[in-house]
């Protein structure tokens, strides 16, 4: 399940925007909501994590995949 966050001004994980099956289907999901400009995907140990930066590369949202097993 890939879970798409928004900075709520205090946290970057603030506020869950949606969650979602694929990753294609949370980074169009995350433009909509978020209007990022810049992306970096980071994997360890049994996460996803994409970061979503803007104009800036100031982050202002991050999507996470837990994978299991």
């Amino acid at each position: 399940m890939w879970k798409v966050y928004k900075w709520d001004g205090h946290y970057i994980m603030g506020d869950l925007v949606s969650k979602h099956s694929s990753e294609t289907a949370a980074l169009k999901a995350a433009k909509k909501k978020i209007d990022f400009t810049h992306k970096e995907k980071i994997k360890r140990n049994k996460e996803v994590i994409i970061w979503l930066d803007d104009l800036k590369h100031e982050p202002i949202g991050v999507i996470i995949k837990k994978t299991r097993g």
